[in-house]
C-alpha cells in the first residue's frame, strides 16, 4: 500500500510545478492565503488587444460582413455558445447572505430558470483584472460536474463586477454544527462523510486539489445533500503556477506536513481536513483549534498523535519547520481516548486513525476511504452511482425500500407534495428528534 501511495504522489509531483444564512457559499476570508507568486499575478490581468487583420483578409471576407455584424451584437454565455445567459438583467438580487475579502454573496432569483440562486459578486478594481482566485474557481467549476460539488450556472461580467451564479444551497456544515451542540447523530455523520469523499474522489481523479477543505466550504441542502464549494484556492494541472504554497487551508484543518513547510503535497492535503471534519461532526467541536501560530497548531496535533521522528515519518526532520527546540515531545494516544464518541460507531476510531496520519504517504485516499469498513451499513450500489446522481436519488438502486430504511431509519412516506420548482415527492420522518437530527425531509427525485 505504501508503494502505491508513493506512486500516486510521484504522479502528482510529475505534473508541471503552478449559509436566511450568513456565509452562503463560504465567501472565505482565507482567500487571502494566496501564493506569493499569485499575488503578483493578481495585480493586472488584462485582455490583450487584438492585432489588426491584413487588408487582403478584410477583402476576402466582405461577403460575410452582414452576418458578422449581426453576430457581434449578441451576448454569449460564459460557457460558450449563443444563449440568453451572461446578462445581469437575467438575475434579481434578494438579500445579502455574506461578505468576504473579495466578494459579496446574495440570495437571488433567476428569471431564466425561475428558481432561487446564489450570486457571488466579485468587485473589480479599475485597471486591474479579476482576482486570480475568481479566475481559478471559474476555470475549475466549469469542468467539475458532480452531485457533491456546487453547480456554477452562469457567469455575468460587467465593468464593475464579475458575478458567479451558483445553485442556492441553504446552509453550510459550520452553521449546521453550531445549531447542533454536542455533535451530529452518527448515522448522519456517515452520510455526510460519504458524500464528502465522493466529491473529493471525483476531484482527485482529475488531478484537482481543493486545498481549503473546512466546514464553511461544505454546503448542506434541506434534503441532506453535501456539496463542496469555494474552489478559489484549488489547484489543478490545468491552472498552472510556479510553485505550491504551504499557505493553504485554514489553520485548524491544515495537515502537519504543510504546517512544517512542505510544498510537495498531493491529495493527502485534502484528506487530513476530511479526518478533522469527521471527528468534529461526531464531537461538535474542532479537534485541533490552534490560536497563535503554526507551532501552536502543531503542538495540539502532536499532543494527540505524538511528535514524529524519522523512524515513523521518513524525511520529516528535513522539512523547513522541523525545529526540535520549538516542538514539544509527546507520545501518541489512541484517538478513542481523546474523543470517546468515536467508540459510539463501528470502526469510527479506525476511520479517524486512517485519515489522521502524520505521514502524508500513509494517509487514506478518498476513493479508498469510500470502501472502508466504517461504511459497511450502506448499500454497495452507492459506489456505482453516476457522478451526476445524488445519493438520495435512488433510480439507479433497485432495492429502494431497503435503501431508504438503511439510510433513514423510521422514514415513512407521508404523501406527495408537488414542489413547483423541482417536482419532487417529499418523504418526512415521523420521529425527527430521535432519528433525524439533520434531515427534515428527504427528496426522491422523479
Amino acid at each position: 500500500m505504501g508503494s502505491m501511495r508513493s506512486a500516486q504522489s510521484a504522479e502528482w509531483n510529475s505534473v508541471s510545478s503552478h449559509d436566511r444564512v450568513k456565509r452562503q457559499l463560504s465567501v472565505s476570508s482565507d482567500s487571502k492565503l494566496l501564493d506569493d507568486d499569485i499575488r503578483e499575478e493578481t495585480k493586472v490581468i488584462l485582455r490583450p488587444r487584438k492585432p489588426p487583420r491584413p487588408k487582403s483578409e478584410v477583402l476576402l471576407n466582405q461577403g460575410h460582413a452582414a452576418e458578422h455584424l449581426h453576430r457581434r451584437t449578441k451576448r454569449y454565455s460564459a460557457f460558450g455558445g449563443d444563449s440568453p445567459f451572461g446578462k445581469s438583467e437575467a438575475y434579481i438580487k434578494l438579500e445579502q447572505l455574506g461578505e468576504g475579502s473579495y466578494a459579496t454573496v446574495y440570495k437571488g432569483f433567476s428569471n431564466l430558470q425561475n428558481q432561487v440562486v446564489a450570486l457571488k459578486e466579485i468587485r473589480l478594481q479599475e485597471e486591474e483584472g479579476a482576482p486570480f482566485t475568481a479566475i481559478r474557481e471559474a476555470s475549475l467549476l466549469k469542468e467539475l460536474k458532480h452531485a457533491n460539488i456546487v453547480t456554477l450556472h452562469d457567469i455575468v461580467h460587467t465593468r464593475e463586477t464579475l458575478t458567479f451564479v451558483f445553485e442556492y444551497v441553504h446552509t453550510d456544515l459550520s452553521q449546521y454544527l453550531e445549531r447542533h451542540v454536542g455533535g451530529l447523530e452518527p448515522r448522519n455523520v456517515r452520510l455526510f462523510l460519504f458524500q464528502l469523499l465522493r466529491g473529493l474522489a471525483y476531484c482527485h481523479k482529475r488531478r484537482v486539489l481543493h486545498r481549503d477543505v473546512k466546514p464553511q466550504n461544505l454546503l448542506i441542502s434541506e434534503c441532506g445533500e453535501l456539496k463542496l464549494a469555494d474552489f478559489g484556492l484549488a489547484r489543478a494541472k490545468s491552472v498552472p503556477s510556479h510553485t505550491y504554497s504551504h499557505e493553504v487551508v485554514t489553520l485548524w484543518y491544515r495537515p502537519p506536513d504543510v504546517l512544517l513547510g512542505s510544498t510537495e503535497y498531493s491529495t493527502s492535503l485534502d484528506m487530513w481536513g476530511v479526518g478533522c471534519i469527521f471527528v468534529e461532526m461526531l464531537t461538535g467541536m474542532a479537534i485541533f483549534p490552534g490560536v497563535r501560530d503554526t507551532y501552536d497548531q502543531l503542538d495540539k496535533i502532536f499532543k494527540v498523535l505524538g511528535t514524529p521522528t524519522e523512524d515513523d515519518w521518513q524525511g520529516v526532520s528535513q522539512l523547513p519547520g522541523y525545529k526540535q527546540h520549538r516542538l514539544g515531545q509527546y507520545s501518541g494516544r489512541r484517538l478513542g481516548l481523546c474523543w470517546p464518541r468515536l467508540h459510539d460507531v463501528a470502526h469510527g476510531e479506525a476511520m479517524a486513525a486512517a485519515l489522521l496520519q502524520l505521514d502524508p504517504q500513509r494517509r487514506l485516499g478518498a476513493e479508498e476511504a469510500m470502501t472502508h469498513r466504517y461504511f459497511e451499513g450502506l448499500p454497495g450500489k452507492l459506489l456505482e452511482l453516476p457522478d451526476g446522481d445524488a445519493m438520495h436519488s435512488h433510480a439507479k438502486i433497485k432495492d429502494r425500500e431497503r435503501y431508504m430504511d438503511v439510510l433513514f431509519p423510521g422514514l415513512v412516506e407521508e404523501g406527495r407534495c408537488e414542489d413547483p420548482l423541482s417536482k419532487r415527492k417529499i418523504y418526512s420522518c415521523p420521529c425527527v428528534a430521535k432519528h433525524m437530527i439533520c434531515f427534515k425531509m428527504v427528496c426522491d427525485y422523479v
